[in-house]
């Protein structure tokens, strides 16, 4: 609330406050929320129920069984699809094409339900006819079609699967069901048939590129040919090898083995020769041994021995007989050695046709050196025409595996779509939309809540849920109403010898101020003197120093009060906005100023029954406001005359002046109602005595108030007239 502690209190929220003032009109909230529970259910039983179906899909890669693709390259069913793919294909089932499709399908252009011109609202009409809302007739059927299904339809990504729902409202429980399972079926015809137009183009493609790389291919192998004729590179049985190579690689090993037997010769040669040299028998030698004439020779030999041994042990060595089988041993023997040195001479002879052929085989191994280069030039040429040949019958190879996988999907069912249809939509039995019992609930409780808050609001801007904090044990104030017992009426007037009396009484410090009257330029001697402190020049202080506050005080009781009445009214007509609190016992200001009397009024804002807007109330015959005496308890009222100063600020924000009448109360009571010092205190004193008069402002000047006006008749200044002050 604006200005209630502007720099005077320090003021905290009473939340025991707020709490009873809900308790205190928790018929009311009750009231409401019953009646906002009970539109909320009426109006949610009256609404028109709406049903809605859901399908879902299992996104994954999907190939014929015995297609050609399965059988050379399996794949798995995640590999193509991540995050971006899977909200991929909920565009895809989010898109026009696809709505059209399924609307064209089902006929939906000929429901109203999808048209919203068939039942048009006058509302609608009217926003029509002003221009504020777009003709719905501008639009084809098909787009009209296309915006209501846009309205009913809901796709999403389940999270952390490859699973799709779809998800469709309608008034009607079977085409709710109907609509998802038809948009399935589209979304999958779609997939299969992108996938056959792809293996269409493909296979139309492929086949005059398939055509083109055969002469290619021709081409390549007819050059390889002729270039391995014109070279001498023909191919031998072996893999990759020409005449050349392999006449190479014979001779080199022909020449490796007559190398061999040369030296295998020469060696045995050389140990025949050796055995002869030194006269070793040479019948442990292999070459010898294994001769049959060396074997005969060696079994005569052996004969001869046994005969000789067998006639030396009957006969003497001089004897003929074994003379003779001695000299036949000699002749064997010697024909051994013979025998042995044609042996030596035929592996002589036979290490020397090995040399004569080694050299022949390095003749030709040196020529076919000489060809082998050339050859080897050649090949690279060769190579260079076989590498072509070799990656256009690749290629070729692989347009042939494509071509017939493509052939292979053209057909009718060989290409399914990579999704399938894990839930179909079932015709629901219960409304989806709306839910009776949850809405009256929801309404309820924020019924219940708006109207608590709307209480505290209320509490807090009226002030009464605000109280000082930190105040002073000698500021408190006590239980007793503010009024005092009015005093008797004393003489009328109040001469200048008042004012002459007062002013040294408060001359110190406060500073007496009196709506005086300058004297007239042509008086005459006996003319009476024009009263200088009524209600008019009153009146016109207040207007002219701005004064925001007064405090009124009246010891002549009601008498006084109906002057502050006047004088409101007064400041009223000078166009000032003004409000009056009726502080008095007696009520005198509300019964002047109201029609009636039992309105709320200050006593009640005090208490915290009622808020600021229902104790302010017009003056029946002038502009100015009252806030009236009220019908709340007055004892409980000065329980929270602390507030007062916070309403009274309040107050000053809105109004220019507020003139609070506190009606016979004494300097001490006045001290309850402000605490600024600076306030504006205005003694109402009709017909009160000077002596009771300089004794209320003395006690007003020594309590520190620092100006007081004083107010006695009923009287309007003339013309020219000016106010001024005494000290």
């Amino acid at each position: 609330m604006p200005g209630v502690n502007d720099g005077h209190q320090d003021v905290d929220i009473d939340l025991g406050g707020l709490f009873r003032a809900i308790w205190r009109r928790r018929g009311r909230v009750l009231l409401a929320t019953v009646a906002f529970a009970g539109l909320a259910f009426l109006g949610a039983s009256l609404m028109s129920p709406e049903y809605q179906g859901e399908a879902r899909l299992l996104i994954e890669s999907r190939q014929a069984e015995f297609s050609g693709a399965n059988q050379a390259q399996p794949q798995t069913a995640d590999s193509p699809f991540d995050e971006s793919g899977i909200s991929s294909q909920v565009q895809v089932l989010r898109s026009a094409d696809l709505i059209k499709q399924v609307a064209r399908e089902m006929k939906l252009y000929e429901l109203p339900e999808f048209d919203p011109t068939a039942n048009p609202s006058a509302i609608s009409d009217v926003l029509v006819m002003l221009g504020i809302k777009k003709n719905p007739l501008d639009l084809p059927p098909e787009e009209r079609v296309l915006k209501e299904f846009e309205k009913k339809l809901q796709v999403y990504q389940v999270e952390k699967s490859r699973v799709i729902a779809m998800q469709f409202t309608s008034e009607d429980p079977k085409l709710a069901a109907a609509i998802p399972n038809a948009m399935a079926k589209v979304f999958l015809s779609l997939q299969s048939g992108a996938k056959l137009v792809t293996n269409s183009e493909a296979s139309r493609w492929l086949e005059p590129e398939i055509a083109n790389l055969r002469e290619k291919v021709r081409d390549a192998e007819a050059k390889v040919a002729g270039y391995r004729a014109s070279s001498d590179l023909l191919l031998t049985g072996e893999t990759g090898g020409t005449f050349a190579t392999k006449q190479l690689n014979d001779i080199s090993t022909e020449l490796a083995r007559v190398r061999g037997e040369r030296a295998n010769a020469e060696a045995r040669a050389e140990n025949v020769r050796t055995a002869l040299a030194s006269g070793r028998a040479v019948d442990t030698l292999n070459d010898v041994v294994a001769s049959p004439m060396i074997q005969r020779l060696k079994e005569t030999e052996s004969g001869i021995q046994g005969q000789i041994a067998d006639l030396s042990t009957t006969l003497l060595d001089g004897h003929p007989r074994l003379k003779g089988l001695k000299s036949q041993l000699q002749g064997i023997r010697t024909q051994i050695v013979s025998e042995t040195r044609k042996i030596l001479g035929s592996l002589e002879n036979e290490a020397n046709v090995s040399q004569l052929r080694e050299r022949q085989l390095v003749a030709q191994l040196n020529t076919l050196k000489a060809n082998s280069a050339k050859a080897g030039e050649d090949e690279v040429g060769l190579r260079a025409l076989e590498r072509e040949a070799t990656a256009q019958r690749q290629l070729l190879e692989t347009y042939l595996a494509r071509y017939r996988e493509a052939t292979s999907r053209s057909g009718e069912n060989a290409a399914p779509a990579d999704a399938r249809i894990i839930s179909q939509a079932v015709e629901p039995t219960e409304a989806s939309f709306p839910k009776v019992v949850p809405i009256t609930l929801v309404a309820a409780f924020a019924s219940l809540l708006v109207s608590c808050v709307v209480i505290m609001l209320s509490e807090l801007f009226s002030g009464r849920a605000l109280r000082p904090v930190g105040r002073r044990d000698e500021e408190a104030f006590d239980e007793e109403p503010l009024e005092i017992q009015p005093l008797e009426p004393v003489p009328e007037t109040v001469s200048q010898t008042v004012a002459a009396q007062a002013a040294p009484v408060i001359a110190r410090e406060p500073v007496l101020a009196a709506a005086v009257a300058p004297e007239p330029a042509q008086a005459e001697p006996d003319e009476p003197e024009e009263d200088d402190f009524s209600i008019a020049s009153v009146a016109d202080h207040l207007c002219t120093d701005d004064v925001r506050v007064a405090i009124s005080v009246s010891p002549a009781g009601d008498e006084g009060s109906a002057n502050a009445v006047t004088l409101a009214r007064l400041v009223a007509e000078e166009g000032r906005k003004i409000v009056l609190i009726d502080l008095t016992g007696s009520a005198c200001p509300t019964r002047l100023m109201t029609q009636t009397a039992d309105l709320a009024g200050i006593t009640n804002l005090l208490v915290g029954e009622v808020p600021f807007t229902e104790t302010i109330h017009a003056d029946r015959l002038s502009d100015a406001h009252i806030i009236p005496q009220g019908d709340a308890d007055p004892v409980l009222a000065m329980r929270g005359i602390e507030r007062l100063q916070m309403i009274i600020d309040a107050l000053s924000n809105a109004y220019d002046t507020v003139l609070v009448e506190c009606g016979p109360a004494d300097v001490k009571a006045i001290g309850r109602v402000t605490r600024l010092r600076d306030t504006k205190i205005i003694i109402s004193a009709p017909a009160v005595g000077n002596e009771e008069i300089i004794e209320l402002i003395t006690g007003f000047g020594k309590a520190g108030f620092g100006e007081i006006v004083l107010m006695t008749g009923t009287g309007y200044p003339q013309p020219g007239h000016t106010g001024r002050r005494a000290a």
